[in-house]
């Protein structure tokens, strides 16, 4: 059975930092790229960052280069998100996707809430 599950979500003051996790089963981890998606309220979920298969590429959305890392850990099948310099905008629920050219999964999500 394919699962991905995300951990790692919660509240954090503006300024703080957290770090996603994204632990995948039932597939080979490391044959799938890695994306990370966040869909706030009333918005469209859109794409926050890309890693390759086996970690030599890694994309980001503009608007968050240089504050959000994603990394992953084929021998632990995981992949992080890390956070920095969070601001109230970055309040979504953050989802993790695997996808390669025949299959793509998704995990449920975990609620990341920016707020003093």
């Amino acid at each position: 059975q394919v699962q991905l599950v995300e951990s790692g979500g919660g509240l954090v003051q503006p300024g703080g930092s957290l770090r996603l996790s994204c632990a995948g089963s039932g597939f080979t981890f490391s044959s799938y790229a890695m994306r990370w998606y966040r869909q706030a309220p009333g918005k469209e979920r859109e794409l926050v960052a890309t890693i390759t298969n086996l970690g030599g590429n890694r994309n980001y959305a503009d608007s968050l280069k240089g504050r959000f890392t994603i990394s992953r850990d084929n021998a632990k099948n995981t992949a992080y998100l890390q956070m920095n310099s969070l601001k109230p905008e970055d309040t979504a629920v953050y989802y993790c996707n695997a996808r390669n050219d025949f299959f793509e999964y998704w995990g449920q999500g975990t609620q990341v809430t920016v707020s003093s």
